[in-house]
C-alpha cells in the first residue's frame, strides 16, 4: 500500500505542476496573441501549437484546469493514505472513475496531438506520463483490495497483469514512444 500511496503523491505533485505550468502560459496566450511559451522547443514540440487548438478546450474551458483539480485530488489521496487514512470503497469507485477518464482522455489528447494537430506539448506528455501509472496501479489496487468485482472469466488476465504489472507500465510506454518516433521520423531524422 506504502507504494501505491507514494505514486499517487508523486503522479499528483508532476502532474500538478505541468498542468499548473501549463496554465500560465495558457493565461500568457490568451492576453497576448504573439506569446511564445518557453514550451515552444522546435515544430514539433512546441505547446503554443497545441494550445491553440479546439481541442486544448475540449470542455470550453482550458483543459489544463481538469489537471489542475484532478491531480490535486490524486496527491491528496496519497497524503491521506500515507497518514494511515482508510477510504470506503465509494470514494475508491470515484478515484477509480476519475481514473479511467484522466486515461481515456489523455490517449484520446495523445491521438489529437499526435495524429489531427501533428505537434507535441512538452507539459501534456508530462500530464500522458504520469496518468498511466495513477490509473495501472488504482486499479490493480481497487482489484486487489475487492473494491472492483472481478468476473470469473478474466480473474487469470488481471492475475498476469498484477504479476507483470511493470512490464505492462513499461510496453504502455513504449507503444507511445514508437508511435511518436515513427509519427514524426520525418523529424527525428533531420536532427540526427
Amino acid at each position: 500500500m506504502k507504494y501505491f500511496s507514494y505514486i499517487l503523491v508523486i503522479g499528483g505533485i508532476i502532474g500538478f505542476a505541468a498542468a499548473f505550468l501549463l496554465t500560465i502560459d495558457k493565461i500568457e496566450l490568451l492576453k497576448n496573441a504573439s506569446y511564445q511559451p518557453p514550451c515552444n522547443i522546435s515544430p514539433i514540440i512546441s505547446c503554443g501549437s497545441v494550445m491553440k487548438t479546439p481541442q486544448a478546450s475540449v470542455f470550453g474551458f482550458p483543459n489544463s484546469l481538469l489537471g489542475i483539480f484532478g491531480f490535486g485530488v490524486v496527491m491528496t489521496v496519497g497524503m491521506a493514505l500515507l497518514a494511515g487514512a482508510t477510504l470506503k470503497r465509494w470514494f475508491w469507485l470515484g478515484l477509480e472513475a476519475g481514473t479511467i477518464f484522466g486515461v481515456v482522455f489523455i490517449h484520446w489528447l495523445f491521438f489529437q496531438s499526435v495524429f489531427v494537430i501533428g505537434a507535441l506539448c512538452p507539459y501534456c506528455m508530462v500530464v500522458w506520463s504520469v496518468t498511466i501509472p495513477i490509473f495501472l496501479y488504482t486499479t490493480l489496487y481497487n482489484l486487489k483490495s475487492g473494491n472492483i468485482h472481478t468476473p470469473k472469466s478474466i480473474k487469470q488476465f488481471v492475475s498476469v497483469i498484477q504479476k507483470y504489472n511493470r512490464s505492462v507500465l513499461i510496453l504502455w510506454y513504449a507503444a507511445i514512444i514508437v508511435t511518436i518516433l515513427i509519427r514524426f521520423w520525418y523529424y527525428w531524422k533531420t536532427l540526427v
